[in-house]
C-alpha cells in the first residue's frame, strides 16, 4: 500500500509526541517500525515534504562536452593480433559537477543505479 506524503507526515508526527513509541504507531497504522524509521529520517533530510509530493525537483545545470584525452592517458597501439571481430571500446569518461562544489568523474562502464545513489548523496551534503 502506498501512503501520500501527508499520510506520511501526520504519522511522523505522531512519534514526535511525548512518551510516542514508534514501535506502537507503526502497530496501530499496520506498518513494519523500520518504515516509520526511514520516514522519520526522510523528514529531517527535508525529502518528505508537501513541496516534494508536488515534484517540484529542482533541475541542475549540465554541460555536454566532447570528451578529452586526459594527461595520464596514452592512446594504445592497436596490436597486430587483434582480430576485426574485437573492436577495441573507446575510452568512456563522465565528469559531473554538482552546484555544491562536489564532482564525480566515471571512467570506464558505469553502474547506472550506483551512480544515481552516489550523485543523490553528494547533492544532499
Amino acid at each position: 500500500m502506498r501512503h501520500t506524503i501527508e499520510e506520511k507526515l501526520r504519522i511522523v508526527e505522531e512519534t514526535r509526541a511525548k512518551g510516542a513509541s514508534v514501535a506502537a504507531v507503526a502497530r496501530r497504522h499496520n506498518l513494519n517500525p523500520n518504515q516509520v524509521f526511514a520516514w522519520r529520517r526522510q523528514h529531517r533530510s527535508g525529502s518528505l515534504s508537501p513541496q516534494a509530493a508536488k515534484g517540484d525537483a529542482k533541475m541542475l545545470p549540465v554541460k555536454v562536452s566532447t570528451p578529452t584525452v586526459l594527461p595520464t592517458e596514452r592512446a594504445e597501439p592497436t596490436a597486430p593480433s587483434q582480430s576485426p571481430a574485437e573492436p577495441k571500446q573507446a575510452s568512456r569518461l563522465i565528469e559531473i559537477r554538482l552546484s555544491n562544489g562536489h564532482s564525480i568523474v566515471v571512467h570506464g562502464r558505469v553502474d547506472a543505479e550506483a551512480l544515481s545513489r552516489v550523485i543523490d548523496l553528494l547533492v544532499q551534503r
